[in-house]
């Protein structure tokens, strides 16, 4: 059996005393597989470098909605320059947020359609942040849908059915994280049960959102078992069954391929 954790945040600093033993931990837990997620030029320059550092993870680049008031000058141009490195397999992640009062509106935005024509461009999937923010999300989906179809992932989903069914309509992916395993989210866990098999991802979100019964405590990718177990359940299937599905539907959004040569054939990361 193998899991795909589908996003976490191996950088964060919750994980620098002990990164080796996380992955590693990991991998005994049968989570073959991780992407480390970027929300700024630092973070994703971090994700880029782990992914050559460790064969199971592999990277996505971005600046995230909360942050793009953030970006320097150039900042864009470096993300652009990530997305081609290799083991980079997303751009993400992007998207929008109402519920922090970080950027403005407008300019998460004009963010959210760069991210989206890169992704288009480069032919990578994208991974969207979106709180309190559905409507906003899906009303911008469909219009970068009108340049080409999209190849992308609702990343710890907590919308409503109405939400992922228009997202699954214009071809991304669902995917749920901890959340799916608290005791009073019954709705949620609902939404999981109509989500078509072949569109349902699972994630951590590390180091945020452990899943019970580690609720509180930093999270890790390890803990992605927990959360494939409560969707096993609610799909009525075996846990090995879930992660069959889930690993399989990872495999084709996100085409995981090993570089022939990791380090020396991108040269340097980018600098400012």
């Amino acid at each position: 059996m193998q899991l795909i954790d589908t996003h976490l945040h191996l950088d964060e600093e919750a994980f620098r005393p002990d990164r080796d033993e996380v992955v590693a931990r990991a991998a005994a837990a049968g989570v073959g597989t991780m992407i480390s997620i970027g929300i700024t030029v630092a973070t994703s320059r971090a994700a880029v470098a782990l992914a050559r550092t460790y064969p199971d993870v592999y990277a996505a680049v971005a600046i995230q909605p909360n942050y793009v008031s953030q970006a320097a000058p150039g900042d864009w141009e470096i993300i652009q320059e990530l997305a081609t490195q290799s083991k980079v397999v997303a751009v993400g992640e992007t998207g929008l947020d109402r519920y922090w009062d970080h950027a403005p509106f407008d300019l998460q935005v004009e963010f959210f359609d760069k991210h989206l024509e890169l992704a288009q461009r480069l032919n990578l999937p994208f991974i969207v942040h979106c709180r309190e923010a559905e409507k906003d999300v899906v009303a911008q989906l469909r219009r970068a849908a009108a340049a080409g179809p999209l190849r992308g992932v609702m990343h710890s989903f907590c919308g409503d059915a109405e939400t992922a069914q228009a997202c699954v309509e214009l071809g991304l992916f669902i995917s749920f994280a901890g959340m799916l395993t608290f005791k009073k989210n019954d709705a949620l866990r609902a939404v999981a049960a109509q989500v078509p098999l072949d569109r349902l991802l699972v994630e951590t979100d590390a180091p945020y959102l452990a899943p019970t019964p580690f609720r509180g405590k930093r999270n890790e990718p390890a803990y992605v078992r927990n959360t494939a177990e409560v969707l096993a359940s609610i799909r009525k299937l075996t846990l090995e069954e879930i992660a069959q599905v889930t690993t399989d539907n990872a495999r084709r959004l996100f085409a995981f391929k090993e570089p022939a040569v990791q380090s020396a054939s991108n040269g340097p990361l980018p600098t400012c």
